[in-house]
């Protein structure tokens, strides 16, 4: 049986909740296409936000320990000293190389080479893979799952032997660019069928996981799934990460038998997108508050989104806004039922709802 055929019985028997799922997810981004008429201020805020958020999660996904404000801090140029120099050089690579998908998608192309040259890019700062960055693995390797300090807690399956690697890679992107083109399966069954198997090939030395999140941002741009660079993606996986390995092994682990199965990876790949798809939506009448709101409100509705919550004298101190007005404009977004009252007399406090 060849793999070209492995992935068509794979898609050939998807069950109702699957589907159920993907409509939803459709409907969204039909919703997201027809709706969006967002500031280009706004888009800007939220990329450069979920840049940080992304960059952050996927790392800690693969066992860093570091917060999105210590990778805000390094990507503004501040000096941190308890990273080691690997995650700097990591935080770095991700980063960059998630912003160029972001912006450039559009340009970049689907192939062996072009995933290399991403493996390549993600890697470029990292002193110790530079014998190996942009080239498939020459030794056998193992998905393992790691704690929050970094340390192999498991094995969770053998991947594909290296010196199979390169045919298998090889048909892998061959079946997905065609099914793609051909339109013979929905295409968030044929990225989730690509990210399943890319992850069990396990082509790559290092970097993998980062890279198939890459991928996956990148593929679903390809495919008008416009909202990405506004909702992280990778944030979504690192807060269901015992689902996320859980979906993988029950999946992978059929893999090569008679009845090879990925409604398990399918349900948690889509579950994922739907809710990314959900915030998205969100996101179209989050933006409206700002045509509402005059300056001043605006600055007030800015600073609570930063700081979650805040009595209004932080709000004077901070805000630079009469007590006064300050008083006015939190009324205001109490009455548009965008904040809350947290507290009574002089420890009140506000947050966003």
């Amino acid at each position: 049986m060849t793999h070209i055929t492995r992935f068509d019985k794979r898609l050939s028997q998807i069950p109702n909740e699957i589907w159920s799922k993907v409509t939803q997810i459709e409907e969204l981004k039909g919703r997201w296409i027809q709706g969006t008429n967002l500031s280009p201020q706004f888009l800007s805020r939220l990329k450069r936000s979920v840049l940080i958020t992304s960059t952050g999660a996927s790392t800690r996904i693969e066992g860093a320990n570091l917060s999105d404000e210590a990778v805000d801090d390094l990507m503004r140029g501040i000096a941190i000293e308890k990273f080691t120099n690997r995650e700097k050089e990591e935080v770095r690579g991700y980063f960059e190389l998630l912003q160029n998908i972001f912006n450039s998608w559009e340009d970049l192309g689907f192939t062996e080479g072009s995933i290399k040259h991403l493996h390549k890019e993600l890697l470029k700062y990292t002193e110790k893979d530079v014998l190996h960055r942009g080239n498939y693995k020459n030794a056998d390797n193992k998905v393992q799952m790691v704690d929050g300090k970094g340390r192999a807690i498991g094995v969770i399956f053998d991947t594909t032997l290296s010196y199979l690697t390169p045919k298998e890679m090889n048909e892998l992107v061959d079946w997905t660019k065609k099914a793609l083109s051909d339109k013979k399966y929905h295409p968030l069954l044929i990225i989730g069928n690509f990210i399943v198997e890319f992850l069990n090939i396990h082509p790559f030395k290092d970097g993998n996981g980062r890279l198939s999140r890459i991928l996956t941002n990148m593929l679903l741009l390809k495919e008008g799934y416009l909202y990405m660079p506004y909702i992280s993606h990778e944030k979504l996986i690192e807060d269901n990460k015992p689902e996320y390995y859980m979906a993988l092994r029950t999946s992978q682990k059929t893999f090569k038998s008679k009845n090879e199965d990925i409604t398990a990876w399918l349900s948690f790949f889509l579950t994922i997108l739907l809710t990314q798809s959900q915030m998205a939506i969100n996101l179209i009448t989050e933006e409206n508050i700002e045509v509402l709101l005059s300056p001043k409100q605006l600055a007030v509705w800015q600073y609570l989104q930063e700081v979650g919550d805040a009595s209004p004298n932080d709000i004077v101190k901070n805000v630079r806004i009469a007590r006064i007005t300050v008083n006015q404009v939190l009324n205001k977004l109490l009455n548009m039922k965008k904040v809350e009252r947290i507290g009574e007399g002089s420890g009140i406090r506000y947050r966003k709802k």
